[in-house]
């Protein structure tokens, strides 16, 4: 299946194409009943309040991820315990967790969610490609607490209604974006907790510049959260500094001998 792109989505020719194109494929091939699974979510008990955690904290706020692996790095920790490591985050002071279930490209897993979330009292994000309602609702009935949704890959239809179903879920949503155009498309649906990717989606190489430069284009009332690149404390400050109430970090937490003290690295910024 080709990706069909409409005039308002940012071009993806990228690494995420193939990516996107998987999962476009299994949403169409999706015939579950949207609106029961809905039902089904809406009798859950409520989310831990993924937002809510970041504006609490005092100081730069720390999303830890758990990844396995990545396309552009291979495998990072593929054996990882996903409730060793979640506990671990959540003792050096992380505000919430972010786990990966693409299991093609990330070897990810909604095990590892489940597990994750099980094992410490933070909320989670679920970390993976969101193309339909159904992949919302997912999100919600395997236990997370917030939901991404990537501007770059969608209509403004598309992330107006997912974005709309997530508030009627009573998930969070971090919507992410790349350049000020993005910005003001995540704006345009409400959203009130936005992530500037810091990876250029097109050379796939980190730029802080560029967060720095797309976080002055966000209002006050957003929180804001740098994505991908960051290796340290070093980046974390430059970040702080910039404006941004949180860091999302993977691969530095993972690939470090003590998630617990990398946490804490990060926190004492």
């Amino acid at each position: 299946m080709k990706l069909q792109q409409a005039t308002n989505v940012s071009p993806v020719a990228t690494y995420l194409d193939s990516i996107l194109e998987a999962h476009r494929a299994a949403a169409l091939a999706d015939e579950r009943d949207t609106s029961t699974l809905i039902a089904e979510a809406q009798s859950m008990n409520e989310p831990r309040g993924f937002s809510a955690a970041i504006e609490k904290t005092e100081g730069l706020a720390v999303i830890s991820e758990i990844k396995r692996r990545s396309p552009s790095k291979g495998d990072l920790n593929i054996g990882l315990d996903p409730a060793e490591w979640a506990r671990a985050y959540e003792s050096g002071g992380a505000s919430c967790l972010s786990v990966l279930t693409d299991v093609d490209h990330f070897g990810g897993s909604l095990d590892d969610l489940v597990t994750a979330r099980g094992a410490v009292g933070l909320p989670v994000i679920r970390k993976d490609f969101t193309v339909s309602a159904n992949d919302v609702v997912d999100t919600r009935l395997m236990g997370a607490d917030c939901v991404l949704l990537i501007v770059a890959a969608l209509t403004d239809d598309e992330l107006g209604d997912f974005f709309d179903l997530s508030v009627a879920l009573g998930l969070d949503a971090l919507v992410e974006t790349h350049d000020e155009r993005e910005v003001s498309r995540a704006l345009s649906v409400g959203a009130t907790l936005i992530g500037v990717n810091q990876r250029d989606l097109v050379t796939f190489q980190v730029d802080t510049d560029r967060a720095v430069r797309v976080g002055s284009a966000l209002p006050d009332n957003v929180v804001r959260v740098a994505e991908s690149g960051v290796d340290g404390a070093p980046d974390a400050a430059i970040l702080r500094s910039a404006g941004y109430d949180a860091v999302l970090v993977g691969e530095a937490l993972v690939r470090s001998g003590d998630p617990s003290a990398a946490v804490a690295a990060l926190r004492a910024v």
